[in-house]
């Protein structure tokens, strides 16, 4: 199978359901597929769903499987788990729910604590301790289960309205996994952890265009020879799930699976890291033979390497251009326009950029005049519509714009700002926000840039 942006060209937006009126996938959800259809806009592209830890970060979750409660309706159909659709579920995924709705009350239980605080049996995974917990938290631990299943069971319902809109569902998966995980805690060999299980080595990146000091994302590196003789099973079964909701699926930090940023856990930053390779090849194989196609989309922003274009050029996986990193003296740069190709999704920004309006005001007077004369245009109020112009007319087989930007909202629309912990993942738009002619306006303008779904 072709992923959709092998197949035709397309556009897509770029909103993550905590960004909808409601934050949740209920009505607000069905109206914005509805708008995105009369739109003409093939691709609703999105965040993880995830279970946040501390905070409301997608990208720091408790399981690398579990969905996100609180993205849904709070009165969803109740299950009982002798139903039947549900019991086939269940026997799918007990690899991964069952240890994660025993985490998931455990943590409840000792105030949120995370697992490597717990009593010593319990941190350990000792048989007769998690035994004697689950006898009496079993209720309690079944509605996990049953929660997850009720979820899965919602989102089915939104995929096949996203279907019958001519809607592809764009999804988001995290290389890494948190420390304080169900994932780690229930699969320490998986990951490089000492024997309190703490990590030894932790993941990042070097320093770039967003931090100084580089980011220090502090999850766990994982331990790949032991993955590797599992015939990397766990990646297989995560990717498995991630299509039960998603039919295209990002791999955040494509390359991390080339080599990765090693940093010694003891260290605050990440310049002490250094790069390790990793055996992306093998897994990547290993999913194509068990799946027989890929619909992955590979985010290779920052500093590539030939290895890891290497990487991704082998298995035909889409790569990503952010307009916004155009502007330089660099002509091989391939965010500008000119060198972005048929293979790459072309973004104005992501959601780890400032809106179009937020990083122009941002620019200096003499970048905010070259951006002008490259854009071609004579004074700012007309840069946003000159790039998301840019980016559909581009040759990129998928255009993607934040919904921020089609409606030209400025810094106070950011979504996030990498390497800060204060005010990210709380916009939201409001149905007033968007104009009446928003959808015939941009429909027009796929239509002329080919690119109506």
């Amino acid at each position: 199978m072709s992923t959709p942006a092998q197949q035709q060209r397309q556009a897509g937006v770029l909103l993550h359901p905590t960004s909808l009126p409601s934050g949740r996938v209920d009505d607000d959800a069905l109206r914005w597929l509805d708008f995105l259809a009369a739109a003409g806009v093939g691709v609703w592209q999105m965040l993880p769903l995830g279970v946040p830890l501390a905070g409301i970060s997608p990208y720091q979750c408790a399981s690398a499987f579990a969905i996100n409660p609180m993205l849904f309706p709070s009165d969803l159909p109740a299950v009982k788990s002798t139903d039947a659709a549900f019991l086939v579920w269940y026997e799918r995924q007990r690899h991964w729910v069952d240890n994660y709705a025993i985490f998931i009350e455990l943590k409840q239980q000792y105030n949120c604590a995370p697992w490597f605080q717990w009593p010593e049996p319990l941190r350990q995974r000792d048989l007769a301790a998690l035994e004697a917990f689950q006898l009496k938290f079993q209720s309690e631990i079944d509605k996990h289960v049953r929660q997850q299943y009720q979820l899965y069971s919602h989102w089915q319902l939104l995929r096949r309205y996203a279907a019958e809109h001519g809607v592809v569902l764009f999804g988001d998966m995290p290389i890494f996994v948190a420390h304080d995980s169900a994932d780690v805690w229930a699969n320490r060999d998986g990951f490089l952890l000492d024997e309190s299980g703490h990590p030894i080595l932790v993941a990042g990146v070097p320093p770039d265009y967003f931090s100084e000091t580089g980011q220090r994302w502090g999850n766990p590196q994982y331990n790949w020879e032991q993955m590797s003789q599992s015939d990397f099973i766990w990646w297989r079964q995560r990717l498995h799930y991630h299509f039960e909701f998603f039919d295209l699926v990002r791999i955040d930090h494509f390359r991390g699976l080339q080599a990765s940023w090693m940093i010694p856990a003891e260290c605050p930053t990440a310049i002490e890291g250094y790069w390790q390779e990793v055996p992306g090849d093998a897994l990547l194989r290993c999913i194509e033979e068990d799946m027989g196609s890929m619909p992955l989309v590979a985010e290779d922003l920052g500093v590539i390497t030939p290895e890891v274009e290497a990487l991704r050029l082998k298995y035909k996986l889409p790569g990503m251009s952010v307009l916004q990193f155009a502007f330089d003296v660099f002509e091989d740069n391939p965010h500008k326009p000119q060198n972005v190709t048929q293979d790459r999704i072309y973004y104005t920004g992501t959601h780890d950029n400032d809106t179009i309006q937020g990083w122009f005001a941002s620019l200096d007077p003499a970048t905010q005049a070259s951006v002008l004369g490259i854009l071609n245009v004579t004074d700012a109020t007309q840069v946003n519509v000159a790039m998301i112009n840019t980016v559909l007319a581009s040759q990129a087989d998928m255009a993607v714009i934040p919904l921020q930007d089609l409606l030209g909202f400025g810094s106070q629309a950011r979504m996030n700002t990498p390497g800060t912990t204060e005010g990210n993942w709380l916009w939201q738009f409001q149905w007033q926000d968007i104009p009446a002619e928003l959808a015939l306006n941009l429909h027009q303008q796929l239509q002329q840039t080919r690119r109506l779904k």
